[in-house]
């Protein structure tokens, strides 16, 4: 069974033309103790996707789905108090910019405290005990003395650290991590990813791990999906979908990657991913896709499961068939 299950799921938001949608139609399924990437640029739905299955999603979205399901709860259905219960608990969110998640007015082992206290209680020593057990665990050194520090006093990579033993303080079944290492330096970066996927290992928790950095999410993802506009393009074992890429989309993001560069430019993919009202009727990737022919323009192309493509790529990196 999987832990967790979210099928047709579509998001809006309201404007003077009606409802224009955000996300359309998601399919998403993870299994216990599974490390499942979202790979996409920034407005492909990612975030939105995750925040709306944890019940944040804004309060001017509509979201609705044939399926939303955790741990064989139903979401759709589930009390507003029950599913705040669930939301920090069994379901954890580590968000992009630590600095901008901690309040600044309080010490970090308070702030690591409180999630304990609203979810477990106990007493103020035992959850003291906790928290310091959770920092070495997140490999803050002095846990003692950093127990009583502001989070302006912590450089950026602690700050994530704390982020991340107030996610896991309650034994989560599922970590969610929203671009956590995008704020900090390249050596920091290698830092919180190991430790993610020492902590995945350690607690047995299933942990979804969101970036634009398909390569970064592949050295520690078993399966990837790949988001663009609201909608799944590709998705697959890991280390296939790296060495060949169905999805023309998937095929760019890892040529864009600053290390697969053959000089000095870059290869950017052209323009940028569409608004929610300004989408293109027929394939949503055909304006800036490389391979689009006529039929891109005029059909939408659905969904198998794996691809999203009228021609996919071949192992060689080069459509299987052209259309008309």
């Amino acid at each position: 069974m999987s832990l967790l299950e979210i099928r047709n799921l579509s998001i809006a938001f309201p404007s003077p033309r009606g409802w224009m949608p955000a996300v359309e139609g998601l399919d998403l399924t993870l299994a216990e103790g599974e490390v499942l990437g979202l790979v996409g640029e920034s407005g492909s739905g990612k975030s939105l996707s995750v925040l709306a299955a944890m019940g944040l999603a804004p309060r001017t979205a509509r979201v609705s789905a044939d399926a939303l399901r955790f741990a064989g709860q139903d979401l759709l259905t589930l009390p507003q108090a029950a599913r705040r219960r669930l939301s920090g608990k069994e379901m954890a969110m580590v968000f992009q910019e630590p600095t901008a998640s901690l309040n600044p007015c309080f010490t970090v082992g308070f702030q690591i405290a409180e999630a304990i206290q609203a979810h477990e209680g106990g007493s103020s020593g035992e959850r003291r005990r906790r928290v310091l057990d959770l920092m070495r665990q997140v490999g803050l050194d002095e846990p003692e003395r950093r127990f009583d520090c502001y989070p302006h006093q912590l450089s950026g990579g602690m700050n994530q650290r704390v982020m991340i033993a107030m996610a896991i303080a309650c034994r989560p079944k599922l970590l969610i991590a929203d671009e956590p290492t995008s704020s900090l330096d390249t050596t920091i970066q290698a830092q919180i990813l190991a430790l993610l996927a020492e902590l995945q290992r350690r607690h047995g928790m299933a942990l979804l791990l969101i970036s634009h950095d398909i390569e970064l999410v592949a050295s520690i993802a078993g399966r990837i999906q790949v988001l663009y506009a609201g909608q799944s393009m590709e998705e697959g074992p890991a280390a296939a979908l790296v060495a060949a890429p169905r999805h023309p989309y998937t095929q760019a993001l890892l040529a864009a990657l600053p290390e697969r560069a053959a000089g000095s430019r870059l290869n950017a993919i052209p323009g940028a991913v569409p608004s929610p009202g300004e989408r293109p009727t027929a394939c949503l990737f055909q304006p800036r896709c490389r391979f689009a022919v006529a039929a891109c323009r005029s059909v939408r192309p659905g969904y198998d499961g794996a691809v999203r493509c009228l021609t996919p790529l071949d192992a060689s990196g080069r459509p299987r068939a052209r259309m008309p």
